[in-house]
């Protein structure tokens, strides 16, 4: 069985412990680790997999001494300096940051929707935003049965897709204390905000909504449109997602059709009030959907409520999930 060395890049963060957890579940047999961070956090001592690991600061020389695979949880400017190091030296780097999805020559992935997309990679995969994750893994089995029109998002989104400042903001409920990461309190409160504002007057975090999913389901000019709202909520995004599609269709096809689809777990049986949440959702790795409804108001409208760890499939599993199916290839 050939060996692998993987590189867990921003390992004291919220993703990279996240992920850390999640290999920990897996138990690969056949890869070796080595953990980097920054240099506030180098030295940290962390528990994985039952040895003790020492985080290291990431540098310019980290991956001289060769790795098969990196996974980059440290933002943007990290992501944009030591991904090329890392690929230049014979690593493939799946990258959580938004820095390379939008580039022609990176694959934005996700395994159950379009991984066949990433055997084109030129070393650096692009993991999509938390919340278009979730949205595709339903969408991409809709759009090949129904064909989608058109997609309208409203998102709810956790406070940890803003770190771990955001988790800080959610327990702060003193006025005393500054805000760390929002423009107004989160706690007992929703944002109409993710992410700045651009000059289209929506945010970046409803942009990447729209292009991230057009490049996925490989629709160019798809309609889309989407309002990102943040919740104070600790983990666990949640989408109202509705769909215009030009084929007709019945509730018990769409049913049928999400039912049989890898990687989602359908929740609706309204008589019982089940259907999709947080709690429900928090430590899992599968999509939850529920709500299916039509919408009555256009010809062929459809009405779903999707719900995902965003730190697990949202971030880690998803890149995890990349990388084992790359070592199957």
């Amino acid at each position: 069985m050939k060996k692998y060395k993987l590189a867990i890049v921003g390992a004291t963060g919220l993703v990279g412990r996240t992920a850390l957890k999640v290999l920990e579940e897996k138990n690969i047999p056949n890869i070796e680790y080595t953990l980097f961070c920054s240099s506030k956090s180098a030295g940290q001592k962390i528990t994985f997999l039952g040895k003790e690991y020492i985080a290291q600061e990431l540098k310019d020389n980290s991956f001289d001494e060769g790795f098969d695979f990196a996974i980059f949880s440290a933002g943007g400017e990290t992501s944009r300096h030591f991904a090329p190091i890392a690929v230049s030296k014979g690593c493939i780097v799946i990258d959580n940051s938004s820095t390379f999805r939008m580039e022609e020559d990176v694959p934005l992935i996700v395994p159950e929707v379009n991984f066949q997309d990433v055997l084109n990679h030129s070393g650096i995969i692009a993991n999509p935003n938390c919340s278009t994750i979730q949205a595709v893994v339903v969408l991409k089995p809709l759009d090949d049965k129904f064909k989608i029109k058109r997609i309208v998002y409203s998102t709810y989104q956790a406070v940890s897709g803003a770190g771990k400042f955001g988790l800080e903001d959610l327990k702060n409920v003193s006025k005393d204390k500054p805000l760390l990461k929002f423009s107004h309190p989160i706690y007992d409160n929703c944002l109409p905000h993710i992410d700045s504002f651009l000059i289209n007057r929506y945010t970046k975090e409803e942009m990447k909504l729209i292009n991230e999913t057009r490049k996925i389901l490989g629709h160019p000019y798809l309609p889309i449109t989407a309002t990102a709202v943040r919740v104070p909520v600790a983990n666990c995004h949640g989408e109202s997602i509705n769909i215009e599609f030009e084929k007709t269709f019945e509730i018990n096809e769409v049913v049928s059709v999400l039912e049989k689809s890898p990687g989602i777990i359908v929740k609706d049986d309204i008589k019982n009030n089940v259907y999709p949440t947080s709690e429900i959702a928090n430590g899992h790795d599968e999509v939850f959907v529920g709500r299916i409804r039509k919408d009555y108001s256009i010809k062929n409208g459809l009405n779903l409520w999707v719900v995902a760890d965003n730190l697990r499939k949202g971030a880690a599993t998803n890149a995890i999930q990349i990388m084992e199916k790359l070592m199957e290839v």
